[in-house]
């Protein structure tokens, strides 16, 4: 799978997708003046940060501009083929050519002139996250719990709650879905999430939803999606977050919806996020395995 997260080009889709377009193609310099301070490093890191963001929200521009055609690929993408090693755009250009026959020559044609794009796009994303790889490590090693973007946690659900990092203390395990309204799959398997955190929550965790349309407290956009969740019958918590937060920049980074990610106690990312919908039947198995595995985890720290 392939999550800028590098979960994830992941990892956040499918989903029929979110991200990216591509702004100016400069690049982080690699050559740093020999003593560098911490502002140095933080200056860096901020404008690496920037740039990323950009190119993140030009391949969303992209998705949005031609959403119909998107939505049609997405639909038929297999989500668990994705080399998470590769370009995405690889992904995407040969479930279009595989499913050729399903689109119009103007719509085929829209694809492969968008999927270059994007290519050029993920090119540039490649390059930073390498250079911000290899000055991480010529920098001071980090601990990979601290690096967590679920550590400071804050949100609100869709009656305006507050929520923070409590949420992964108080349980075992929890299940964070991402999705976004009008990602078909998304919806699909709503109602099968909804069964699962009825099973989860009897094991000692819980299923959230976080939809990345609602960030930054969209009215409208949390409207929407509340009517889609009680349309099937989903009433498990779903959370509005900050897009500029870590937990924000992490679904935005998304690739391929539904993404579905395991937390722990500690606000931690265990093992691999799982891309595509549980309402097939085989996901949901493995997702239950890794969850019990979660669990069990939390029980022998106890």
């Amino acid at each position: 799978m392939k999550t800028k997260i590098t979960f994830i080009s992941v990892v956040t889709l499918s989903i029929a997708l979110l991200l990216t377009s591509c702004s100016g193609k400069g690049t982080v310099s690699t050559t740093e003046p020999q003593n560098t301070t911490a502002e140095d490093s933080t200056a860096s890191a901020d404008n690496s940060n920037t740039k990323l963001d950009d190119l993140y929200q030009q391949e969303n521009q992209i998705f949005a501009e031609h959403k119909d055609i998107w939505d049609k690929l997405f639909g038929l993408m297999n989500k668990n083929t994705a080399d998470s090693n590769g370009n995405y755009a690889d992904h995407l250009a040969d479930t279009a050519e595989s499913n050729k026959d399903s689109f119009t020559d103007d719509e085929f044609k829209t694809l492969t002139n968008d999927i270059e794009t994007i290519r050029k796009i993920e090119e540039q994303i490649a390059e930073i996250e390498k250079e911000t790889t290899e000055s991480d490590n010529n920098g001071q090693n980090t601990n990979s719990e601290d690096a967590s973007p679920f550590k400071n946690f804050s949100g609100q659900d869709f009656d305006g709650n507050s929520v923070d990092e409590s949420l992964f203390s108080e349980n075992a395990v929890t299940v964070i879905n991402f999705w976004f309204t009008g990602c078909k799959p998304c919806v699909a398997e709503l109602s099968k999430l909804n069964e699962l955190n009825d099973a989860v929550r009897a094991m000692g965790g819980e299923v959230v939803g976080i939809n990345t349309e609602t960030f930054d407290g969209n009215e409208s956009a949390i409207k929407e999606a509340a009517s889609v969740l009680e349309s099937q019958g989903a009433k498990y918590r779903n959370l509005s977050i900050d897009s500029s937060s870590d937990a924000g920049k992490y679904a935005s980074n998304i690739m391929a919806f539904p993404t579905t990610i395991l937390v722990d106690r500690n606000g931690n990312i265990v093992g691999d996020p799982m891309l595509g919908g549980i309402d097939n039947q085989d996901n949901y198995d493995t997702l239950m395995k890794q969850i019990q595995s979660v669990i069990d985890a939390d029980s022998s720290n106890k």
